[in-house]
């Protein structure tokens, strides 16, 4: 029907300028520019068309069942792949390493903030025979209000190792990052969590805003 309409002349004709997503994205990503001076930042260029995991080690085992992948499974759920449907990037401080994604498609929050309540608190394995290790799911104050930020601990003995995810949706598009304390005494530029990575998150998903 497409090929017909095309070929007859009957179609209306819409004028302007195509705009490839991938385009898009591109104004809409923070670059090196929008840091202080010293942070590190780097592009990630990835296969757009790798299934998500691929090549990754599996996934822990855990109690409730689920928990220790389950961010990254409703993720993958939504995802859209190919040319120009995302952009990855590292941005890095004393203190701080975060990595940034920029989607051309949405998150699905509901799954995310499901998967983040049934898992505030669980057990997970390195092996079923061992023991469990404790870890926690914590909702973090977002400077943006539709924003979900997290803070995932884990304890290992008399340590307390923790992670910090937020998600967001923009409009047709969404920007989510996962950020990790990383001493980096060769960058001059501190940074502290979760503060350093809530505040470029929001920066990112204003970005997105404007484009």
């Amino acid at each position: 029907m497409v090929l017909a309409i095309v070929l007859c002349g009957c179609g209306d004709v819409v004028r302007g300028t195509p705009t490839w997503r991938g385009a898009r994205l591109d104004r809409a990503t923070l670059t090196a520019a929008d840091f202080p001076p010293g942070v590190q930042y780097d592009r990630i260029d990835e296969n757009p068309g790798q299934p998500d995991g691929q090549g990754g080690l599996p996934a822990m085992l855990s109690r409730p069942e689920g928990c220790s992948d389950g961010l990254t499974r409703v993720i993958a759920g939504s995802a859209e792949r190919g040319p120009g449907s995302a952009q990855k990037y590292i941005v890095g401080y004393d203190g701080a390493r975060m990595v940034m994604t920029v989607l051309s498609w949405q998150l699905d929050l509901d799954g995310l903030a499901a998967v983040a309540g049934r898992c505030a608190e669980y057990e997970t394995f390195f092996d079923p025979s061992a023991p469990g290790l404790p870890v926690t799911t914590t909702r973090l104050e977002a400077p943006r209000p539709h924003a979900l930020a997290y803070e995932q601990s884990m304890k290992l003995g008399d340590m307390r190792n923790s992670v910090y995810f937020s998600f967001e949706n923009v409009g047709d598009s969404a920007v989510f990052g996962i950020a990790f304390p990383t001493v980096n005494p060769t960058i001059p530029v501190k940074g502290t969590l979760p503060q350093t990575f809530l505040d470029v998150a929001s920066e990112q998903a204003q970005r997105l805003e404007r484009r």
